[in-house]
């Protein structure tokens, strides 16, 4: 892997220049407040238990069902797109698992979260293909859950742990797109 595809995490210094004592595994994690899938999939549920107890439609179904097709063609690409690209670099894709590298290659060149904003997008490919305003009226929340008790939380962590690295890149890379 080249420097400019990712940054391995080094070990600290301490003042007198011997190296700091590792962290716990299970510390060198960024805590997030619960696994996002399972986020994205209660914020879902719930929109469907008020479709059930009060059914509306989005849009007529000859707009909605290949509207939402296509949010799921895209947010499926973008997704594997940007798990193959952390993948590559020889990252854990998953946030319970610490960070090995820094990537901002692929679709990290574009946008620090990709994964949350296919996911997003596969959410609404869903919520528009089951024609349920309620599924997007639960996105609004769950965003905000996303922002503050995972995105948040992720950056605090890649900070401490990447440095000027990781300030460098959130200062030309948006945080969505």
């Amino acid at each position: 892997m080249t420097a400019r595809y990712q940054q391995r995490a080094a070990p600290t210094r301490s003042a007198v220049g011997r190296a700091a004592p590792a962290r716990a595994v299970s510390a060198d994690v960024p805590g997030v407040l619960l696994f996002p899938p399972l986020l994205y999939a209660i914020a879902f549920v719930v929109g469907l238990l008020a479709q059930w107890a009060r059914p509306a439609t989005i849009l007529p179904p000859s707009v909605a069902l290949p509207t939402g097709l296509l949010l799921l063609v895209l947010g499926g690409l973008l997704a594997s797109w940007g798990r193959r690209t952390m993948l590559r670099a020889g990252t854990n894709v998953n946030p319970a698992s610490p960070a090995k590298a820094l990537v901002v290659t692929g679709p990290f060149a574009f946008s620090r979260n990709p994964l949350y904003v296919a996911r997003t997008l596969l959410y609404l490919g869903l919520a528009f293909v089951m024609n349920t305003p309620w599924a997007i009226l639960a996105l609004l929340p769950l965003l905000g859950v996303m922002h503050y008790g995972v995105i948040r939380r992720e950056e605090r962590y890649l900070d401490e742990k990447f440095g000027a690295a990781y300030r460098q890149y959130r200062a030309r890379v948006r945080r969505w797109m």
